[in-house]
């Protein structure tokens, strides 16, 4: 049996973690001492009344949610999940109870394993990374994992598609799994999810607030990767690679950074790149290149192709000088202090956003961010503002920029910008550029958040998942609402040529 060439990665557990080198920072814009200012589809169905909807969800309390088993084999703690699929290869990520030998066969037809990874020896509540490489593009693959001569059940992935393909993915709002019975049902969770995993999109992407650790009561290491392991027995049954958009209520910024290992904002990015595996920059992946103390390479923001689209994902956390949204341990009130032109995407990352863009030839450009500018509510009525949209004063603040970001996404024919953060399904348009807001996978009182921010555009409440499919022909986006006792439906569906 041939066996083509692999790699395996063991990765400890936080607290075993051992320093990356110190690199020297990215260069951020000066904190401000400005004082801050405030803050055609066819459809389905019309907008359903707002009559006899839940009122917004309110926070509950913080408490504490110990890690526990998500694989229902009691040999794994987290069952394998996919990610950083290329051209030739993917990472498949695996969470053993106890120590085993694991390898993985795989083929291109279903059940037949034609192929298979070298046996390696895997240690109990270690992740452990394998790369299944030299595949071929544009190929469906069937895999399963073999552990200690059992084997397990059958999936598949898919390679990068060839342009002028037809393909699939499929992306979620902000699950919040810490807000019970306001705003997240798990039956509910795995219900959409179930929706999305018969799509059989070729990857899958989470928006953000879906590891909220400030409303942890207690926050150390051990508590901070509870969320990662615990949302992996909800995002593993996509049985698509994930990729992951940092939200605010993760608290993984430079803003939280203190100079040692032993801070949140350090112990959320490294459980994050643990248990998910997510890009760095390579010969497929584009992105942040620049190491962080403590942590590594950051993952944060990254860029791929497939088919006849540009992938795009942006990050404000990790590159402002300032707290962007709600800041660690503080009381909310303080949000009113910010100076939002603190608020950036860095140099670094700004110039890799501007050039990837200029320098793309895909037919369609989708760009995710978890909202525009991390913070407030609201999405084309924010696109004017700070470094977004305020052309001008834009020179004063930027030096050396010479275009916002809105104004670089309408002049390279960005085709959707995606955001999360408001809990709420709604489709604007700016300057050519869809504004797509997503709604919440989990809320069990379908309610309508935050739906008086938004001015303009086609609006449904809670809850479901966007199912996006890209062909010669143009680009579909269906709002599938899921819910509890009643089968799923396309609410709403619109096209772009």
């Amino acid at each position: 049996m041939k066996k083509p060439l692999f790699t395996l990665i063991f990765i400890f557990l936080l607290t075993a973690c051992a320093p990356f080198a110190t690199a020297a920072p990215t260069a951020m814009p000066e904190p401000s001492q400005t004082p801050m200012v405030s803050e055609q589809a066819t459809a389905a169905e019309l907008s359903p009344t707002k009559q006899g909807q839940a009122e917004p969800a309110k926070k509950p309390k913080g408490r504490n949610q110990p890690a526990a088993p998500t694989s229902t084999n009691a040999d794994f703690v987290a069952a394998e999940i996919l990610g950083r699929p290329t051209d030739t290869s993917v990472t498949v990520n695996v969470v053993p109870a106890t120590p085993m030998t694991i390898y993985y066969e795989y083929g291109t037809e279903s059940g037949a394993y034609t192929l298979q990874t070298a046996p390696q020896s895997a240690a109990a509540n270690m992740p452990l990374e394998t790369l299944i490489e030299g595949l071929r593009p544009n190929t469906r693959y069937y895999y399963r994992i073999n552990h200690n001569g059992v084997a397990g059940a059958e999936h598949s992935f898919v390679t990068q598609r060839a342009p002028g393909s037809t393909f699939t993915f499929d992306i979620q709002g902000d699950s919040h799994p810490e807000r019970v019975k306001n705003q997240f049902d798990a039956s509910l969770y795995v219900k959409t999810l179930s929706s999305a995993a018969a799509d059989r999109p070729d990857f899958y992407i989470a928006i953000g607030d879906d590891f909220s650790v400030d409303t942890l009561k207690d926050v150390n290491p051990e508590t901070v990767r509870a969320l990662y392991v615990n949302q992996r027995q909800w995002l593993g049954t996509v049985g698509a690679p994930i990729f992951l958009v940092n939200g605010n209520h993760e608290q993984a910024s430079l803003a939280n950074l203190d100079g040692t290992p032993d801070n949140v904002a350090v112990w959320a990015q490294t459980s994050r790149n643990t248990y998910f595996p997510q890009p760095a920059p390579d010969s497929f992946y584009t992105g942040d290149a620049e190491p962080v103390e403590h942590i590594g390479l950051l993952r944060d923001y990254y860029a791929w192709t497939w088919g006849d689209a540009l992938f795009m994902v942006i990050d404000p956390y990790w590159h402002s000088p300032q707290t962007v949204d709600n800041q660690f341990g503080v009381d909310r009130d303080q949000k009113k202090n910010r100076d939002l032109w603190n608020v950036t995407l860095g140099d670094a990352q700004y110039q890799w956003f501007k050039h990837t863009l200029e320098t793309s030839t895909a037919r369609y450009k989708f760009v995710f961010t978890h909202h525009v500018l991390g913070t407030g509510r609201g999405g084309v009525e924010l696109a004017g503002g700070y470094e977004w949209g305020d052309a001008p004063h834009f020179a004063a603040h930027r030096p050396g920029w010479n275009q916002t970001i809105q104004q670089v996404m309408a002049a390279n024919h960005v085709t959707i910008f995606f955001q999360g953060h408001d809990h709420i399904f709604v489709k604007q348009e700016l300057d050519g550029v869809i504004y797509q807001t997503l709604p919440e996978p989990a809320n069990p009182n379908y309610s309508w958040e935050n739906e008086t921010a938004y001015q303009s555009g086609e609006k449904f409440p809670n809850s479901g998942h966007l199912r996006v499919t890209v062909s010669p022909a143009g680009i579909t986006v269906e709002y599938v609402r899921s819910y509890l006792g009643q089968p799923d439906e396309v609410t709403f569906s619109y096209t772009v040529e």
